[in-house]
């Protein structure tokens, strides 16, 4: 088994196991040769195996959308300030943008509670040939709303939000859902950036340090964190109760930064290659079209 292989299983969550959110080291850089390094060293290498990443990741998003068969769903979840925007800015900077689309869902509509909590995800799904992004997702639905209960009374469900299985209904909901894309083609890898209180805490003082970081500090993220304990546990349900086969969730040490995104380009492209991906082959009339445009372009006269 390679190096990049032994990393990639242990950041998953494999199907039927517990996340195991607090036994897992929001800091480690994926083994002993790297642990070893010197942060400015950790740094550099980390960066290196990202363009590395980017690269290869452009390649195979191109195989994507020419091959017109399958799309590529990509969920992100993470407490803030751990490195959600930072990562998607980094990881998609070589990918052609007519072929990804990044959808952040934030509060739900008048509309959107007008219908199931899944229907404003089914309207964002990217297309075949596609990668599409979600900055939070539905995840929110057994997450956020599990950690405030009272935001459950606006989608107007009655008693059904108060019996003793309705989180477990939502994961059933979340599974079929997702099993049902990746059926007809869609296939699904999710990302829990998993970042320390600690580290949370440096990153909101440095942006309130930076002007330039000013605007993305958010008074009311100080007092989510107050709900800290609450989060953790309820994305350790929801990460246990969704990981699947068809849909698995991989837990990204996210305190250095550089390390969690070369991390995500790689599993996103391990993904993209599993699926077995053909470039479109040309007619025989495409072929004789093809050698006579040939003909006429190498016979024109030199300017």
């Amino acid at each position: 088994m390679s190096r990049r292989q032994r990393i990639t299983d242990q950041l998953k969550v494999e199907p039927g196991t517990k996340a195991n959110l607090a036994g897992r080291d929001s800091a480690w850089t994926g083994g002993e040769e790297f642990a070893e390094l010197s942060a400015s060293k950790l740094k550099a290498t980390a960066k290196n195996l990202l363009t590395q990443g980017i690269d290869a990741l452009g390649d195979a998003q191109e195989l994507l959308w020419a091959s017109d068969t399958n799309a590529l769903l990509v969920v992100f979840q993470a407490i803030d300030a751990a490195g959600k925007d930072s990562t998607i800015k980094h990881v998609m900077s070589g990918i052609n943008p007519q072929g990804v689309q990044v959808v952040s869902f934030k509060k739900p509509s008048s509309e959107e509670l007008d219908h199931t909590f899944l229907w404003r995800i089914f309207k964002a799904l990217p297309e075949r040939g596609r990668i599409g992004i979600f900055n939070r997702s539905h995840y929110e639905e057994v997450v956020a709303l599990r950690v405030h209960p009272g935001w459950l009374d606006a989608q107007r469900l009655g008693n059904v939000a108060n019996s003793p299985d309705f989180w477990d209904g939502r994961f059933e909901d979340i599974n079929a859902f997702e099993r049902h894309l990746d059926r007809n083609g869609t296939k699904i890898v999710k990302f829990f950036l998993h970042v320390s209180k600690a580290e949370q805490k440096r990153r909101f003082l440095a942006r309130l340090d930076r002007p330039d970081k000013l605007w993305k500090f958010n008074a009311d993220d100080v007092a989510e964190r107050a709900h800290w304990d609450e989060y953790m546990q309820a994305y350790e349900e929801a990460i246990t109760a969704t990981s699947t086969e068809w849909a698995p969730w991989y837990v990204l040490p996210a305190d250095h930064k550089p390390v969690m995104q070369a991390m995500t380009a790689a599993i996103l492209v391990d993904t993209i290659n599993g699926l077995d991906l053909r470039w479109p082959t040309v007619s025989d009339g495409d072929r004789a079209a093809n050698a006579l445009a040939r003909q006429r372009l190498e016979s024109e006269p030199v300017d």
